[in-house]
């Protein structure tokens, strides 16, 4: 359902359907990437945020100046919690299959959920608690279904999928952490802060792990570059832009298009076929991530 503010040029719903299609494509290139996880994760967030410290500097140096201790605590926790989400979602797309990972670390509205139930002590509805319930039973025949019928997509698909949790507990943290401060500060001043956050924080993790930042063939860079304008600029921005005309029901729902997408991308462009039980439990963990955005209404 469009909002009442005044209709845009681009229908909200097509911006809605090219950002789904956008994101789909981040896994699909994580994977085409022979760089270390970290480094791929650092530069996608390095050439999201480049783009934008003009326009933050031009237009929005005095709320830049006007952030406090508090509201710049939170914007740390909240830029390093995205960074773990973008480390540890990376990694995890080595050792399990692409359908597995993205839909995994798509369940963080199940994880904020809890969240705000255990820590801002939000109420909890019968029908966010059934999804939330209906969502950890997918995890797991998604987790333990292949390997107890020993049939696997990747090195360690376990490890995998715990690091993609990981991701999605993560991506739960960021966003919990921002709800309050993204009533303060305007939009672009709150991803400039977190963006940068969470870039040194990557950047801290390649230096910890002895990977290079220079040497990567012409390949390499177009990787990284395609990552922060695909999933990135006409994916992650253009959903912010839509939640201005639709409900915010409406987007998040229509986010669990992502792990269809990018399983659909890795069948045809990775050779990679879902099991019946990454497939089985997908489904039922869509389904609950379904109830539990819409049960928040």
């Amino acid at each position: 359902m469009t909002s009442s503010r005044t209709a845009p040029r681009v229908p909200p719903e097509l911006g809605l359907v090219t950002a789904v299609l956008a994101v789909s494509t981040g896994a699909i290139l994580v994977r085409w990437s022979d760089a270390p996880s970290s480094v791929a994760a650092f530069y996608r967030v390095l050439f999201t945020t480049l783009p934008l410290l003009p326009v933050a500097a031009w237009r929005y140096r005095e709320q830049f100046a006007r952030i406090d201790r508090r509201d710049l605590g939170f914007a740390t926790l909240s830029g390093v919690a995205l960074a773990i989400h973008f480390a540890s979602w990376f990694e995890s797309l080595e050792w399990t299959s692409v359908a597995a990972s993205v839909t995994l670390v798509q369940a963080q509205p199940v994880f904020v959920a809890l969240g705000a139930w255990l820590l801002l002590r939000e109420r909890v509805t019968r029908r966010i608690a059934v999804g939330i319930g209906i969502a950890v039973g997918g995890i797991a025949t998604m987790s333990f279904g292949d390997f107890l019928g020993g049939v696997l997509v990747g090195p360690a698909p376990l490890y995998g999928n715990a690091l993609a949790l990981i991701g999605a507990v993560t991506a739960a943290g960021y966003v919990l952490a921002g709800r309050s401060l993204r009533q303060r500060l305007a939009l672009v001043p709150y991803v400039v802060v977190v963006y940068g956050v969470c870039t040194l924080s990557l950047l801290a993790f390649v230096l910890a792990q002895g990977h290079p930042l220079s040497g990567y063939p012409a390949r390499e860079w177009a990787v990284f570059v395609g990552l922060a304008i695909g999933p990135g600029l006409f994916g992650h921005t253009v959903v912010n832009w839509a939640l201005g005309y639709l409900e915010s029901s409406v987007v998040s729902v229509s986010l669990l298009g992502e792990p269809v997408g990018a399983t659909l991308l890795a069948l045809v462009l990775l050779g990679e076929a879902p099991t019946r039980f990454t497939v089985v439990g997908g489904a039922v963990v869509l389904s609950g991530i379904y109830l539990t955005t819409t049960g928040s209404r």
